[in-house]
């Protein structure tokens, strides 16, 4: 891909692609790293002299986060130290005389683009409306929103049909990191995958264990628990709260994966769960069944041992790749696990990609340095189809 080193941006009006999708608490659209990364893009082009209109959609229609980017402008401001004014509206006849009147070395906001059906059409992207007049606008769009890159919507794929198309500086820097960590991928291999939403991981160790990718995979969280139930374990009341979440419709195919790849998988062996003073308690896997059999019961992340087991793995890997908490990493008394795995992981020797979200959120909690780990992706899905093999269109479009 093209990247900013290759066009002189010098006066030039630049549609910018980024994904500002963040939490939404209240009603209050919360800071997060994204707009961090971003901003890197947006001062570049700034400090080139460039007009820049950022695009950028913020949740789902029907959906409590599915909001105005009014928010969005003000917190990417305070992270580009300069004023990105917000127009509510995209491609009307306000935005274009807003792009219009925009002078080089400044920035805007266009709304959601997921107020306009436009953006969620299904083929034609390049004739409809709103590439038509965003395109005539500007002269040159940059897309750095690498997180949406696996999917085919109109701004993700429309743009580059019609214009001189560019990857921002978090495009280029994800999509080349991840690509290092699977075509060279140096061996022993460990993934650790945790958390408390199997969906995505369930695909990813289908995909690992199917392709020979990873040689062990470290699971806790939720897919720990349920691969445990797979192999005909009694978690106590957690084995009810887990089908009542609707998480065990996974258990057919989990069941034919720990029969065929036990040897790569790596489960907990103990669990930590609260007494009745709140204090940490750590039981065998065997004794779930008489002490946690009630909600308030429930164990909340793994236990010593599995965390040593865990250790073990990742200082003998020479990659890594961590997806998830291990456990309610912000209650004090889980977090022993998820803060064991990670001071772990920055100490081995290996190269690391870790996902956002909650991990990052986790590396702060316990001051664990960045610097340790080779590569922090912002992206949650478009990571996760490139790590089981899929294409993303975003990229091959610019490609």
């Amino acid at each position: 891909m093209k990247n900013l080193d290759d066009f002189d941006f010098n006066e030039k009006r630049v549609l910018l692609r980024l994904d500002l999708n963040s939490p939404v608490i209240d009603g209050v659209v919360q800071d997060n790293e994204r707009f961090a990364a971003h901003s890197e893009t947006v001062k570049e082009l700034l400090k080139k002299n460039a007009s820049v209109i950022i695009i950028a959609h913020q949740g789902r229609p029907g959906d409590k986060d599915f909001v105005s980017l009014e928010q969005h402008a003000e917190l990417l401001s305070k992270h580009v130290k300069k004023k990105v004014k917000f127009v509510s509206d995209l491609f009307g006849d306000c935005a274009l005389s807003e792009i219009a009147k925009l002078k080089p070395g400044r920035a805007l906001l266009l709304e959601n683009l997921r107020f306009y059906s436009e953006e969620l059409v299904e083929k034609n992207f390049e004739n409809t409306v709103m590439v038509s007049r965003l395109s005539k606008a500007c002269d040159v769009f940059v897309d750095d929103a690498f997180s949406v890159a696996h999917r085919v919507q109109t701004s993700i794929v429309g743009f580059p049909k019609v214009m001189p198309s560019f990857a921002g500086r978090v495009m280029q820097r994800e999509y080349a990191a991840i690509s290092k960590a699977i075509s060279n991928i140096e061996r022993p291999y460990v993934m650790v995958l945790g958390g408390s939403k199997p969906d995505d991981v369930v695909k990813l160790l289908k995909h690992a264990l199917s392709a020979g990718t990873a040689d062990k995979i470290l699971c806790s969280g939720v897919i720990g628990e349920l691969l445990l139930l797979a192999k005909g374990e009694d978690l106590g009341y957690k084995s009810k709260w887990l089908e009542q979440q609707g998480y065990t419709k996974n258990l057919p195919e989990l069941k034919t994966l720990v029969e065929k790849y036990s040897d790569k998988l790596v489960l907990p062996t103990d669990f930590a769960l609260k007494d009745r003073d709140g204090i940490r308690l750590e039981v065998l896997l065997k004794q779930l069944p008489s002490v946690a059999n009630t909600e308030s019961s429930m164990p909340g992340d793994i236990g010593s041992k599995t965390a040593y087991l865990f250790d073990s793995a990742i200082q003998q890997a020479k990659t890594v790749y961590y997806k998830g908490p291990q456990g309610i990493f912000e209650e004090p008394a889980f977090e022993l696990g998820t803060r064991s795995v990670l001071k772990s992981i920055a100490s081995c020797k290996g190269f690391v990609l870790m996902g956002g979200g909650h991990s990052l959120t986790a590396l702060d909690k316990f001051n664990v340095s960045k610097k340790k780990v080779s590569h922090i992706s912002i992206a949650g899905g478009a990571l996760i189809a490139m790590l089981c093999g899929e294409s993303l269109p975003g990229v091959e479009v610019l490609q």
